[in-house]
């Protein structure tokens, strides 16, 4: 628990940090956004602890703050002009020489091509493990939204793979 006696164990959420890493990076596509993110999540969970009830999912509460933070954050940003799009500093400098490797950037470029709703679900589910039902409480949809977007984004990852040139 907090000093003040809240509801938040802060032991548990600090359990939870590389999972809400690891679905920041699958939203925002950059390590120094995701670890903002993830920030901006914990910030807002330790602010509104009170609203958190003792034996419900913890994993959930947080995920859901965190995708809640990062659809309005994206909407700002929609409405406001930054700066060029491709800039120097956003590419690569040199190619990955390992075969794992270009498979692996390949497969994650897939991923991000993917529209947010189905990259989201691939991510929650495919790669972090949360159950169909837990995704569907996260992401404020059924269970049957989930499993229909987990697949149509399996099936999109998996033609998207199709189309590049086998070096082989």
């Amino acid at each position: 628990m907090f000093d003040d006696g809240k509801c938040l164990d802060a032991e548990q959420t600090v359990e939870w940090i590389p999972a809400l890493r690891a679905y920041a990076r699958s939203l925002t596509k950059n390590d120094t956004d995701a670890d903002d993110l993830v920030q901006d999540t914990l910030h807002k969970a330790i602010r509104n602890r009170e609203k958190f009830k003792a034996g419900t999912n913890l994993r959930a509460w947080l995920f859901a703050i965190m995708r809640n933070t990062f659809f309005n954050d994206r909407k700002r940003a929609h409405r406001e002009v930054t700066g060029a799009k491709d800039c120097v500093a956003g590419s690569v400098s040199s190619p990955a020489t390992q075969e794992w490797t270009v498979r692996g950037t390949e497969m994650m470029a897939a991923i991000n091509r993917l529209p947010t709703h189905y990259r989201e679900m691939l991510i929650l589910v495919v790669m972090l493990g949360e159950s169909y039902e837990r995704a569907g409480e996260i992401c404020g949809c059924t269970m049957g939204t989930v499993k229909s977007r987990v697949n149509r984004a399996r099936k999109l990852v998996a033609e998207d793979l199709e189309r590049l040139p086998d070096e082989e």
